[in-house]
């Protein structure tokens, strides 16, 4: 079997596969990229077992279909330092080799049967299914990933929460001390369903999403989502369990607000954090007024830090803490202007949200406060 494919397309495609391959794996086989060609097309798959990633390129030529089994690892630096150039694969299968050639040279690597490369899971026929803008999924998932979880004892919040409802689509993500909750309104359905999108995946997608336009449709039944892209697929396990109830901890009454620029605020943050204690960074946002004072301490190293930024604020004066690298994390994550902080106590949850929300979506960020010695 002999094909001739473009470098420079090959290179790409397996840069964005490489990512669902694992340093170690359960079989061996699920270190190579699979090959499979058919009809003038190349059909390129990566696994771990659990994510299952398939992108497809043209062939510049080719002389016959068949499938094969090529190391990752060797491959992929072979082939990423080549300029646009064809590349042609000979492929022994008999022989079990595959001799590649190019412009200045040629090598070859051992090639290994196709047939023991694991089956992707099927999604079931009666999925739910979900058509969503590529642009609007990338941010979704973009501003949510940072809020999931590593914990062992609570799987379910380890991923990002799809709740689809006739009202909207809300994606969330939660740690248990900050949480992310996207309302889509163009999106909804009359037959409530949900998943959770574990975080390898998710990952996967905030790389491969927003580059291009056009909509993703995503099915998905209990056990396992297909997302098709546009040029791939990628076919993943879902994360089985219930999730919390997200909207019961989102407080609907904080009548103490803080108008203030992200910029500017990010700024003082990244600014004053380092002065903050290393195993509690609790910054206190003193607000009263027309100021947002930040203060940050730690008197074991002697160490201090205030600053002032202006604000508007309608409210009592109040003082409440807040863990510095997670506000940062917040905060980072919007690209809006200005954000409304609302407040309602010392003691209970802040709201973070864009002064003006962006067309179709509803973006809310909480944080949960931390103890502050008066």
């Amino acid at each position: 079997m002999r094909f001739t494919v473009s470098s420079t397309a090959l290179s790409s495609k397996l840069n964005a596969l490489s990512r669902v391959i694992n340093s170690k794996n359960s079989l061996p086989i699920l270190a190579d990229f699979l090959f499979e060609i058919k009809d003038g097309q190349l059909c390129l798959t990566a696994s771990d077992s659990e994510n299952v990633m398939k992108t497809q390129t043209e062939l510049a030529e080719s002389n016959g279909d068949g499938r094969f089994a090529i190391g990752s690892h060797d491959l992929l630096e072979a082939v990423k330092g080549f300029s646009e150039q064809p590349i042609t694969f000979d492929v022994d299968q008999e022989a079990n080799i595959a001799k590649i050639s190019y412009q200045n040279g040629m090598f070859s690597l051992p090639v290994e049967n196709a047939d023991e490369y694991p089956q992707t899971q099927a999604v079931s026929e009666g999925a739910n299914e979900i058509v969503i803008d590529n642009a609007l999924l990338a941010d979704n998932i973009n501003r949510s990933l940072f809020a999931t979880a590593q914990d062992e004892l609570r799987p379910v919040m380890n991923g990002i929460y799809f709740d689809l409802t006739p009202e909207h689509l809300a994606v969330v993500a939660s740690d248990g001390h900050k949480l992310v909750r996207n309302l889509v309104l163009s999106i909804h359905s009359d037959s409530p369903a949900a998943f959770i999108l574990p975080k390898k995946p998710a990952a996967l997608l905030k790389n491969l999403l927003g580059k291009d336009g056009g909509d993703i449709v995503i099915r998905f039944d209990d056990r396992n989502a297909y997302i098709n892209y546009g040029d791939g697929e990628l076919t993943c396990r879902l994360i089985e369990g219930r999730y919390p109830n997200y909207n019961s901890v989102i407080p609907q009454n904080n009548p103490n607000q803080i108008t203030v620029d992200r910029q500017a605020l990010l700024a003082a943050l990244r600014r004053v954090q380092p002065f903050a204690n290393d195993s509690s960074n609790l910054i206190r946002f003193h607000v009263e007024g027309g100021t947002l004072q930040l203060d940050a301490e730690d008197y074991d190293f002697s160490k201090t830090a205030t600053e002032r930024l202006s604000c508007e604020y309608t409210g009592t004066p109040m003082s409440i803490g807040f863990k510095g690298s997670s506000f940062i994390e917040i905060l980072s994550n919007f690209d809006c202007q200005e954000i409304i902080i609302q407040l309602a106590d010392p003691s209970r949850a802040g709201l973070v949200l864009p002064s003006e929300q962006p067309e179709g979506q509803d973006i809310l960020m909480l944080m949960m406060p931390m103890l502050i010695n008066d």
